[in-house]
C-alpha cells in the first residue's frame, strides 16, 4: 500500500506525520521551518515523500469550529493544488479542526516541558489528524468489500 504524508501547514512550521506501510499507525516524523519562498517549502517537502518513499499525502485543512473557511484554508488549498502538479502522488485535504489543541493536551498530560511542547507541536498534531483519515479509510475499506478489492486490500483469503 505505501506510506501516507500528514502535512500540518502553519504560518511558520509545517509539521509533518508519516504512515506506517500498511496505513495503520501515524507517527510524528519532523517539521520544516517556514522561509519566504513557497517553492523552496514545497521542495523540502518533496525530498522528505522521495526519502520516505510516500505514496500518498494528507494536508490538513484549517476549517473553522463553525464548519466555515478563511484565508488560511484558502491557503492550504493553493498549497495542495501546487503540490499536486509538483508530484504524480494523491493529494488530499483532512480536516484537522482541534488537532494541534489535541496534541498540546497530549504533550502536557505526558509531562512534556513548555520548551520541547513548541518543538514537537507541529509534527503531533499532523499524526493526530492522519490518524484520524487512516481510521476512517481503515473503516471505508471495511464496510465496502468492492473498494477493498479494487485497492488491492483484500482479506487475504
Amino acid at each position: 500500500m505505501g506510506r501516507v504524508m500528514g502535512i500540518d501547514w502553519g504560518e511558520r512550521r509545517i509539521g509533518i506525520a508519516l504512515s506506517d506501510e500498511s496505513r495503520t499507525i501515524a507517527s510524528p516524523h519532523g517539521v520544516v521551518v517556514r522561509t519566504r519562498s513557497l517553492s523552496r517549502d514545497l521542495e523540502e517537502i518533496c525530498r522528505m515523500i522521495r526519502v520516505n518513499s510516500v505514496e500518498q499525502v494528507v494536508i490538513g485543512m484549517p476549517i473553522r469550529l463553525n464548519g466555515s473557511t478563511g484565508e488560511a484554508a484558502q491557503e492550504v488549498l493553493g498549497v495542495a493544488d501546487t503540490l499536486r502538479a509538483m508530484i504524480e502522488l494523491p493529494v488530499e485535504t483532512w480536516d484537522e479542526r482541534l488537532s494541534t489543541a489535541e496534541a498540546e493536551r497530549a504533550l502536557i498530560g505526558g509531562d512534556v516541558s513548555r520548551r520541547k511542547r513548541k518543538d514537537l507541536l507541529d509534527r503531533v498534531a499532523a499524526a493526530i489528524f492522519l490518524q484520524a483519515y487512516l481510521d476512517r479509510h481503515r473503516e471505508t475499506l471495511r464496510q465496502d468489500p468492492e473498494r477493498r478489492e479494487e485497492t488491492g486490500q483484500g482479506d487475504g483469503s
